[in-house]
Parts: C-alpha cells; sequence; structure tokens
C-alpha cells in the first residue's frame, strides 16, 4: 500500500488517499472502496447482484435505468450498509428542486437515509450548475441527505476548471487508452482540493476490443512476433485505467457475470509495466486515428 500527498492552502503536503492496486480509501468520505465499481444498468442479473459483493465489490452507480439492481442492493444495504458506497447519478437535473427530488426518490428506492454520492448528470448537457443548485447541493450536503457532491461531465476543459475551484467533491470522466485527454485537462487541477475521480467506458463502448485493420503495432512486451494482440482485453483497457494515480475508481458495466469476472481479473492481474502501458497507450492513439467518433 501507498498513499497519495497533496498540498494544502498553506504550502503543507498532507497525507490523502492510502490505496493498492486493487483498494483505495475515498477522499471526502473516507470509505475503503475495491477500485471496480459495479454500474449494474447493463446486463448483470439481480442475483450478481450479491455475488459480486461476495467478490468485493462496494461501489454501486445506481439511477433511473438500474430497475433491477434495486432490490438485491437495497437487500445488501439493509444488512451492510457501512460497507457500501451508493453513488447516484441523476437523468436531468435543471432545478434545484429537482436535484433534491431526484436525491430523496433514491433514498427511498434504497431504503437509506443518505446517499453516499450526488452525481449532477453530463454537466452542461442534462443537468444545469446555476447558483440555485449549487446552493442546494451544498445545503443536502449539510443536511447529511448525501455525504458528497459530484458531477459527470464531457468537457475536460470545464471539468478541470470546477476541479481547482467549486463545491464539487467529485468528477466521473471519460478516461482510457482512446481518450486520455484528462491527463491534459483535468488531472493536472486536481491536487489542490483532491477530488474524487472515477472513470468510466475504459473499453471505449468496447472500440478497444474490436478488430482494426490498418493497425501497426510491434508484439505485446515480452511476446512472440506471433503474439494475438491487437485487440485489447477488457482486463487490459481496465489495468491501463487504474495504473493512473488520479483515478480513485472506475465503472464496470458487465452484461453478464462471466463477463463481471473477465473485468474483475484486471485487479488481480495488477499494474502495468512502462513498456506495456506504453503499448496500450500507442494503440488506442491509432484506435481513435481511425475510429474517430470522439462520443464514443
Amino acid at each position: 500500500m501507498f498513499t497519495e500527498q497533496m498540498v494544502d492552502g498553506r504550502g503543507n503536503t498532507v497525507v490523502t488517499a492510502k490505496r493498492t492496486f486493487d483498494r483505495v480509501s475515498l477522499p471526502h468520505l473516507g470509505n475503503q472502496v475495491l477500485r471496480m465499481g459495479v454500474a449494474a444498468n447493463m446486463g448483470l442479473d439481480s442475483a450478481d447482484i450479491p455475488y459480486a459483493a461476495e467478490r468485493g465489490v462496494n461501489l454501486w452507480l445506481y439511477g433511473r435505468s438500474f430497475g433491477k439492481a434495486t432490490v438485491p442492493l437495497k437487500a445488501l444495504l439493509a444488512h451492510e450498509r457501512e460497507k457500501h458506497v451508493v453513488v447516484m447519478l441523476g437523468t436531468f437535473v435543471l432545478t434545484a428542486r429537482g436535484a433534491r427530488r431526484t436525491v430523496e426518490k433514491a433514498r427511498r428506492e434504497l431504503g437509506i437515509d443518505c446517499v453516499d454520492l450526488f452525481l449532477m448528470p453530463w454537466l452542461g448537457c442534462t443537468s444545469r450548475f446555476s447558483p440555485a443548485i449549487q446552493d442546494e447541493l451544498v445545503e443536502m450536503r449539510e443536511e447529511g441527505i448525501v455525504r458528497g457532491v459530484g458531477t459527470s461531465i464531457h468537457d475536460r476543459q470545464r471539468a478541470g476548471r470546477l476541479a481547482a475551484n467549486s463545491i464539487l467533491d467529485a468528477f466521473m470522466l471519460r478516461y482510457n487508452a482512446k481518450h486520455p485527454g484528462a491527463e491534459q485537462d483535468v488531472f493536472p487541477h486536481l491536487a489542490t482540493r483532491d477530488p474524487i475521480v472515477i472513470s468510466y467506458t475504459a473499453t471505449s463502448w468496447k472500440q478497444l476490443l474490436k478488430p482494426l485493420k490498418g493497425i501497426d503495432m510491434s508484439p505485446w512486451p515480452g511476446a512472440d512476433t506471433g503474439a494475438t494482440m491487437p485487440p485489447l482485453t477488457a482486463a487490459l483497457c481496465y489495468r491501463f485505467v487504474l495504473n493512473s494515480p488520479h483515478v480513485h475508481a472506475t465503472w464496470t458495466g458487465p452484461a453478464n457475470r462471466e463477463q463481471f469476472d473477465e473485468n474483475l481479473a484486471a485487479l488481480e492481474a495488477g499494474p502495468l509495466s512502462v513498456e506495456e502501458e506504453a503499448w496500450v497507450r500507442e494503440y488506442g492513439k491509432q484506435v481513435k486515428a481511425k475510429r474517430k467518433r470522439d462520443y464514443v
């Protein structure tokens, strides 16, 4: 295990989150979580929620389209509330009242007093960040019905500014080998306030997993010329993301239990070597050059 350090407002170096490759203590919340959280709206069955918890998952993304996860997640929280972190992702938040209604709905559905982290959805697209909404977020945090507030956001430049100076405790960002731009636009601005960073779409919506013509890559480090890559495996995509010291955790949205087990294997495999990370980064660069749809 190692610790991260940041410089406070007085220029003092302070120790923040403790982490290993597979576990991290979240700043602002203090909970230690597995660095792979589950977004249960992509195909997992109800029985897969307790199964994932048995495998160590204790970070959960919850939202409007997560219906079949509600009952098993509620049951899980009824017995082990302190062990789990619930991240609520809104759908549309355009008013202060809408923000509060979204949180209250999640509390009722899951039978909990407090949502650990409330994320404003796709800031600038399906949610606003007006002064009234900001005041409401702070008020809910002070009331204790949410422990932290954050946003999911595509606008990296804006995310960088908000990371440096805002009320937000957390950011959900697209970050993967095809789209590593957060390294320039967001990560340099994190040190001042040390917000939580949770990434998503490690596989770039499976683009990094699909064969692509015209790719010119050297063999995988240490492999024979006849190595079967590219494309990448899901585990390699997740390991690339979790190699970043700025990413606290990443979401996985497996279609079934088999995919969940395959993705979780990334944590067991551990960090990529310097050579492996460079290889994955180069492959992502080539994929982006050929598959130019930036929204994926």
